[in-house]
Order: structure tokens, then sequence, then C-alpha cells
């Protein structure tokens, strides 16, 4: 049977994953700062073939983080697949401009990310698995409002790109998601149009299909990631030129 992890499993892409998993005969252990809100999908998941297990962590906290991780290990005896989905957002305009915001999205959005690899890489080198890292769309070049958004993510991109680059030929299947605009809680928060916006359970389906597949990267809706993709590779001129056209910043 499938053991698979998921960080930020309480709502949005996470709550969809942890549902996906569990329906095709998975166990899911579901971590987040709410143990209301995993219960929730536990019971949710009641009915199906596999089952959902929730463990309170905040990403945020190193010791917590450590207590999770043995844990785990405890009670599944080890992972197939970590998902390592649990993220903030908040937008930072310039004029608004925030060390305190951008100190809180980096701890949660990167070291929260980073804390749980050093504990779970050692692992998953000896006795292989994937490690899929959840980023965004956001992360490939700097967009108006995102600054600390964008930086945390690109940031993730980063890391996992180098990562994959050491990694080919281990044990370790090293995965990076880059998700657009999804309807969660967090996007719910945004007062501009969201283009290419798709709602949690069909990212979860695509992120499904990818981590089943061979693709380093899964990147979705196809062609909102294809547009950005093509943004990144701007020189400088052209790429200010068009943002500010296409976003009146």
């Amino acid at each position: 049977m499938e053991r698979v992890w998921i960080t930020g499993g309480g709502s949005g892409i996470g709550r969809e994953l942890a549902l996906a998993y569990a329906h095709r005969g998975a166990n899911v252990w579901i971590s987040g700062r709410r143990l209301e809100v995993l219960q929730s999908v536990e019971q949710e998941a009641e009915s199906l073939s596999g089952k959902v297990v929730p463990l309170e962590l905040d990403v945020t906290n190193s010791q917590e983080c450590l207590v999770v991780w043995q844990r785990l290990l405890e009670e599944s005896g080890g992972l197939e697949r970590v998902i390592l989905n649990a993220g903030d957002h908040k937008e930072m305009p310039v004029a608004e401009f925030s060390q305190q915001t951008i100190e809180h999205l980096m701890n949660v959005n990167f070291y929260g990310v980073t804390r749980l690899i050093e504990l779970a890489l050692p692992w998953l080198s000896k006795e292989g698995g994937q490690l899929a890292v959840v980023a965004s769309l956001a992360g490939y070049r700097g967009l108006p409002l995102a600054a600390a958004y964008g930086a945390s993510k690109g940031a993730l991109i980063n890391m996992t790109e180098a990562m994959r680059a050491e990694l080919q030929g281990s044990r370790v299947d090293i995965r990076l998601i880059n998700p657009g605009f999804v309807r969660t809680p967090l996007t719910d928060r945004n007062k501009f149009e969201m283009p290419g916006l798709i709602n949690a359970d069909e990212a979860a389906r695509r992120i499904v299909k990818g981590l089943d597949g061979s693709s380093f990267e899964i990147r979705f809706p196809t062609a909102f990631a294809a547009t950005l993709r093509l943004l990144s590779m701007l020189p400088y001129r052209l790429y200010f030129a068009l943002i500010r056209k296409l976003t009146s910043q």
C-alpha cells in the first residue's frame, strides 16, 4: 500500500491531493497548523479505500518538524512520496515594502520546505522515494505585487533544480510542481483577475498524474504556464514593457 506525506494538507491543493491518494487506496499523512481542519479531511476520507491521518505541524518550528518526521517513520514504516506543499501568500506592493512580510513568507514557503528536506533526504537517499516540492509559476520571474511571494517561490525553484542536477541517478526522485492560479483560501484574498484560474481538485489531478509520470517539472494550467515561461526568456527591456502594458503598473 502506497504511503504518502503531504504538508499543507488541510485545505486547497493539499487537501485535494490527500483525498485523491486516499481514493486510490494510499495511506496518507497530512500536516498543517490547524488540527481541526486536518481532522475534517480525515473524516471526509473515511468512505475511501485508503485513509488520511492528521499530524499537527508548524513548518516554521524546527523541533516540531523533527518530532513529526520521527513519528511519521514510526507509524508508516517508510514513505513512497513526500509532497512539501505548505505555504502562505501575501501581496506586497513596493509602496508597502516590508521586511516583516518577506521574512514571514521566506520562513514558511522556503525554510518551511528546507527544514523538512534536511530531515527526509538522508532517509530517502538510503531507502528510495519521491520528493516533490510545490513552488509556483510566480517564481519564474518578478511580477508586480509579488516581490516577497515570488522571491520565496523562485528560491524553491532554483534550489530544486540544483538538487535535481546532483540527485540524477540516485534513489531520490525529486520533482518540482509549479501551479498557476488555483482557487484556494489563499487566492481568495486576491483582488485582481486571475488568468487561467482552476479549481483545487483539478490541480490535484494534474499533480497526481504528473508525479506518476517522468517529467521533472509539473506546471499548469498549460496556456498560462507557457505564457509565463515565454516571458521568463525575454530580455529585460521587452519584459518590463510588456508587464507594464499587461498590468497597467
